[in-house]
């Protein structure tokens, strides 16, 4: 807290200085350079996909934000609890969300230890969101950790220059129900603006017990002149979710597909509080300055508190596991019980970016980067015992830390050097020191790691007319994230890098526009589970030398005439490993059996994805959407093995909408959808493992079942 204020007095002291300078009266709102200097302009040489407010408003009925951008090319979501509502899982050309580089306002939002992204400690984010950016691939130069598969940029910050209030409900199938209000004060005083919004949203979820209680509050106010913005935001958001992380295996899947083991392990009925409990609360400070007719500058100071459990009940364990004394009871000594435990994680992540932009007639250069810190503490604690042992009030039975620490700076440097071409040269260098003491299950290892990365990027594009065509190199590399570093300090993982080659070329008419990417991802030491067990008896990530992505990414928009309009994008991919070692674990001798395939695919990276969306407005008031989503078979593992796969899956989804009022500003409008309307039996995510007993090789799969149809019905005003 105390960088945060230090933070915002700097930038006051700094913004004072340019005020009383300042001698323009007209209110000039400046866009805010915290978030062009890293979003891909029209002309960048990057495949991405724009959603505007307007957009984002349509598609955003209480699901989590992957299911928002579902029909971005490429990309495939998941939901534990199957409706999309609470934890949530997506992946871009294959990557998981651990690649996806997601930045609020250009400041970084990915878990610093586990590289994850949980949108589900945001809930409703999107109802704030003006607009968002998908980009496919590295991409540009960003914040935080690299992106091997895309990132995903949100945005809160531009000006509503309007007064409003509006109050946005949804209610559906499985118990579920959204509230949403927000508050647009518009531009008052000729300087001052305020936005607010408060959230909630319950759902019972398609799995067993999968419920979700999420809250959510956001609020910013902002001074803006014509040279300068200050911007303040504040936002927090609450989850308490039940878990439904275990998946279901084969048999149950054809028997009971909303099963849920979790909690199971209490005998008389489930544990009624198998939950995950997390509140994050955001503090975010924005100085936009423009300097002269070619400068502008901006520094941004963030703050970042996280905080909660996992609590789970465990049947039979030993009280010396937990730190716990043995119980006596007429004169029988007990070393077991049934316990409930809490999982702690309370971390701090804190640091300042910066962006300066200089724009001169045919060039336009930006240097930016900045620091942060993570500081993060696991432990546990035991919360109740089946028999009466005293449990010390300070009692952790572990008590771990870490600390991560980037920097970062990058210069883009765009220039036309011709009225049809355009050059582009991206240098990113990035430096991470990251200390771990200590692992749960393996509280001895302590890990010291520093990398120091330099990604180079440079494309060109060709621009006339309706035609415009680019070629572009990009370089990434990333660390490992925390679980790989558990395994002998011998056999520690080492960063992983990624050559990017993509092209992509587009037509565009009035009515109608198309656009085809070509891309080659080539992956060095590319971090990969092969069933090798690490140190404690848990699988692990190991590097793997060598393997690609290779595709064509196809889209279209066409308006056909004031009725009808279709979107559409089709994704096909060649995704390899090559000379993959597989790992399986000999019960029979001991130790583990290992496999080498030559060639073989990369695990959840379906070979096709295709979206298509239809939209009728037969009358000005109605509007109607009808969406179809194929995505093809994922390998479970990287043994291109069919039986260890998620079958290929078409879900189609129908939504509607109809405008009672709208005048001025007003507005009242009902909406209603149908997800997966023909109850496609369907599993976009899963996990698997092998083994060999009495001389047998068995094969486990788990899955992630998806609901049926259901439903959403929406009301929403705006006054």
């Amino acid at each position: 807290m105390k960088f945060i204020i230090t933070t915002a007095m700097l930038m006051l002291s700094i913004y004072s200085v340019f005020a009383q300078t300042e001698r323009l009266t007209d209110t000039t709102l400046l866009k805010p350079l915290e978030v062009i200097s890293v979003r891909a302009g029209n002309t960048t040489p990057v495949a991405k996909t724009n959603y505007t407010r307007e957009m984002i408003y349509k598609l955003n009925t209480g699901q989590d934000l992957p299911f928002i951008i579902n029909q971005t090319p490429s990309l495939v979501v998941n939901s534990d609890a199957g409706n999309g509502i609470g934890y949530t899982g997506i992946r871009i050309r294959g990557s998981d969300a651990s690649r996806i580089n997601i930045t609020l306002n250009n400041i970084p939002y990915n878990d610093a230890e586990s590289q994850g992204t949980f949108l589900v400690n945001l809930p409703d984010f999107a109802s704030s969101a003006n607009s968002i950016q998908v980009q496919r691939g590295v991409g540009t130069s960003t914040n935080g950790a690299g992106a091997f598969g895309g990132s995903v940029n949100i945005s809160t910050n531009e000006i509503e220059t309007n007064k409003s209030i509006s109050i946005n409900n949804s209610v559906g199938s499985f118990r579920s129900i959204k509230n949403t209000i927000i508050y647009h004060s518009g531009l008052f005083n000729k300087h001052f603006l305020f936005d607010g919004r408060i959230s909630n949203i319950n759902s019972n979820g398609y799995i067993d017990r999968a419920s979700s209680r999420l809250q959510s509050l956001y609020g910013s106010a902002a001074y803006v002149k014509d040279r300068s913005s200050l911007r303040i935001n504040v936002f927090t958001g609450k989850e308490k979710t039940y878990q439904a992380w275990y998946g279901i295996n084969e048999q149950t899947l054809k028997t009971n597909r909303r099963f849920n083991s979790a909690g199971m392990e209490k005998t008389d009925a489930p544990y009624d509080n198998e939950t995950d409990n997390y509140t994050q609360t955001h503090y975010q400070v924005f100085f936009n300055q423009k300097l002269n007719n070619y400068w502008k500058a901006n520094i941004t100071g963030f703050f970042t508190k996280g905080k909660g459990y996992y609590e789970q009940y465990k049947a039979d364990a030993a009280f010396a596991d937990y730190g716990l004394p043995d119980y006596t009871d007429n004169n029988t000594t007990k070393t077991n019980s049934d316990i409930v435990r809490q999982l702690w994680l309370n971390n701090n992540f804190y640091g300042n970016i910066y962006a300066v932009n200089y724009h001169r007639s045919k060039t336009d250069i930006y240097i930016g980067g900045g620091w942060n810190v993570y500081e993060g503490k696991h432990y546990g604690k035991v919360k109740y015992t089946a028999d009466p042992v005293i449990i010390p009030s300070d009692l952790r039975w572990y008590d771990l830390h870490a600390k991560k620490t980037d920097y970062s700076g990058y210069v883009k440097w765009s220039q036309s050097v011709h009225k049809k071409w355009e050059t582009l040269i991206d240098l990113q260098l990035r430096a991470v020191q990251y200390n771990i003491y200590g692992f749960r299950y393996n509280p001895e290892l302590n890990v010291m790691n520093k990398y120091t990365f330099f990604n180079p990027k440079a494309g060109i594009t060709y621009t006339h007319k309706n035609v415009q065509f680019f070629m572009s190199y990009a370089r990434a590399a990333k660390e490992p994230n925390r679980d790989d570093f558990e395994a002998g300090i011998n056999a520690q993982p080492t960063a992983e890098k990624l050559d990017d080659y993509e092209a992509g070329f587009s037509y565009h008419q009035k009515k109608m526009k198309w656009q085809l990417n070509v891309f080659y991802m080539n992956y060095t030491d590319q971090l990969v589970l092969t069933g090798k067990i690490n140190d404690v008896g848990a699988y692990t990530r190991s590097n793997v030398k060598s393997s690609y992505r290779a595709g064509i990414e196809l889209e279209n928009n066409w308006v056909i005439n004031k009725i009808f309009s279709i979107m559409g994008n089709i994704a096909v991919s060649e995704n390899k490993v090559k000379n993959f070692e597989e790992y399986i674990d000999d019960y029979d001798n001991g130790g583990q059996i290992k496999n080498i395939f030559k060639k073989t695919d990369l695990s959840y990276s379906p070979p096709l994805i295709a979206n298509v969306a239809l939209t009728v407005k037969p009358i000005s008031k109605l509007n109607m959407s009808f969406n179809t989503k194929y995505v093809d078979r994922q390998f479970m593992d990287n043994t291109s093995n069919k039986a260890r796969s998620l079958g290929s899956f078409v879900v189609q989804d129908v939504s509607m909408s109809y405008i009672f009022k709208k005048k001025g500003n007003e507005l009242i409008e009902a909406g209603f959808k149908f997800s997966n309307l023909f109850s496609e039996k369907y599993e976009p995510n899963g996990y698997t493992f092998s083994y060999q007993y009495n001389q047998q090789l068995t094969t486990e799969n788990y899955y992630f079942p998806m609901a049926p149809i259901n439903w959403m019905l929406s009301l929403n005003m705006k006054f």
